[in-house]
């Protein structure tokens, strides 16, 4: 079976490194699937759980908060602003964070005087990367 080489980078640290089957993101245009030998790609990412297809049919899910990703036909590269594979997540503090963000969203549609000091931008946003670290563990959300 034909491979394409992942790497998955955040500021700190190369995130993931493999030869992998598939990759499936979220990117600002849709979804996408890449292949081996996919044409050459520049794409923006957003936050979510991004599938990784192991040759041997295994499926690795990693979260990423957003960023880029570059893609030739031999190697496809992420440059993401926060990455994370499940086993490094705190499930607890994703959890207290979707809930914090929900209330958050919750306030502003409540309007003056309890929306003002809220950023609804960076409380979607917080509500996203969440999510995103949630799916990544396979946990529920609520």
């Amino acid at each position: 079976m034909s491979t394409i080489q992942l790497q998955i980078v955040s500021p700190d640290k190369v995130v993931y490194e493999a030869d992998i089957a598939m990759l499936i993101v979220r990117s600002t245009g849709g979804e996408l699937g890449i292949l081996p030998k996919h044409a050459p790609l520049v794409t923006g990412l957003v936050p979510h759980a991004m599938r990784v297809k192991m040759p041997e049919g295994d499926e690795q899910l990693i979260a990423v908060a957003g960023g880029f990703m570059e893609v030739t036909p031999e190697k496809i590269s992420v440059l993401a602003s926060a990455a994370e594979q499940p086993i490094d997540i705190d499930i607890n503090r994703a959890k207290q964070a979707y809930a914090r963000a929900k209330d958050r969203i919750e306030k502003f549609h409540q309007g003056p005087p309890a929306s003002e000091d809220i950023d609804f931008a960076r409380a979607e946003l917080a509500l996203h990367r969440a999510i995103a670290r949630l799916q990544a563990t396979k946990t529920e959300v609520e």
